[in-house]
């Protein structure tokens, strides 16, 4: 049966970025990353979001990696995606503009986070994206540090309203918030992370939105295929693993990090020992000894979650 959604359903991965000592851009490190995502079947792809310190880079990173990385997805054959953090809308404007003279086509929204957008001010942000450029198709990230979330029935609005509107992501595994995405919002696909995409895939068609269990493409594509075929029985399997890993990473980390890139990076190392761990600053990543107690205890109880 064909789907009513504009967008089509897959699993959706950041890629993050790698700064070496002098926080400066590892562009031959961040291509093999990219590849191997790409060669483990990931074909759907996506930088700058929080994961992907959008919210951290400068005009000229922004640049720079956007131009990699729209460069190596070409080549590999994957879908790639720009995401757009700014407290400023006329910097998210020139970002698309400058993206778009590269060949992005697809663009990854967070709404300003100064102070929470009021109604009003939703409908002017999407119509100053969207609206204003016609022929990109847009997925907006719905996630707390922004000041509000979004309902489903507030995105059937926003759907109606611009056609290029063709996707959301959320981290949730709120039954009564998935229900509203997934009902009053249908025309969206809804990629949805690791705790809430067995619930939100046994009420329909969604996207998979991979985070922690992507220490194991295989095994994240088993999930991915279960939530397709609304297979209850082999997404509950799989889940059942999700507390403890997730509990592993928190006791291998403990206070220090608290970013979203400082655990995604963790997992490309996982991958790739040569891929760093630092942030840019002020922020604090993982330490050495952290990462390496994170894939020992791995190793140790969850060996079948590693590559």
């Amino acid at each position: 049966m064909k789907s009513a959604k504009r967008h089509p359903r897959c699993i959706l991965a950041t890629c993050c970025v790698p700064w070496n000592e002098r926080f400066d851009f590892e562009a031959d490190i961040f291509r093999r990353s990219v590849r191997h995502q790409i060669a483990s079947g990931i074909r759907d792809l996506y930088i700058f979001g929080t994961a992907g310190e959008g919210y951290a880079v400068t005009e000229c990173q922004f640049d720079e990696v956007t131009r990699v990385f729209l460069d190596e997805a070409k080549q590999g054959g994957a879908n790639a995606m720009i995401g757009l953090i700014s407290q400023s809308l006329p910097t998210i404007i020139e970002r698309i503009e400058r993206a778009r003279e590269m060949g992005a086509r697809r663009f990854q929204l967070s709404l300003p986070n100064w102070g929470a957008l009021n109604d009003a001010e939703v409908e002017v942000f999407f119509r100053e994206t969207c609206r204003r450029f016609p022929q990109c198709d847009f997925l907006h990230y719905n996630l707390m540090r922004a000041g509000r979330i979004l309902t489903g029935a507030e995105y059937g609005r926003l759907a109606e309203q611009h056609p290029n509107l063709v996707a959301t992501k959320n981290s949730t595994a709120d039954v009564a918030r998935l229900a509203s995405l997934m009902h009053e919002a249908p025309q969206l696909q809804h990629f949805i992370t690791e705790m809430g995409f067995a619930k939100a895939a046994l009420m329909g068609e969604c996207g998979f939105l991979i985070s922690f269990t992507s220490t194991n493409f295989n095994r994240a594509r088993d999930y991915f295929r279960a939530g397709c075929e609304q297979d209850a029985e082999s997404l509950n399997a799989i889940a059942a693993d999700f507390e403890c890993l997730i509990a592993v990473l928190r006791e291998s980390v403990g206070s220090v990090a608290h970013m979203d890139g400082a655990f995604d990076k963790m997992f490309c190392r996982v991958h790739s020992p040569e891929f760093p761990l630092r942030l840019l600053p002020p922020y604090l990543s993982a330490s050495e000894a952290q990462f390496d107690r994170y894939l020992a205890t791995l190793r140790q109880i969850h060996a079948h979650w590693l590559p």
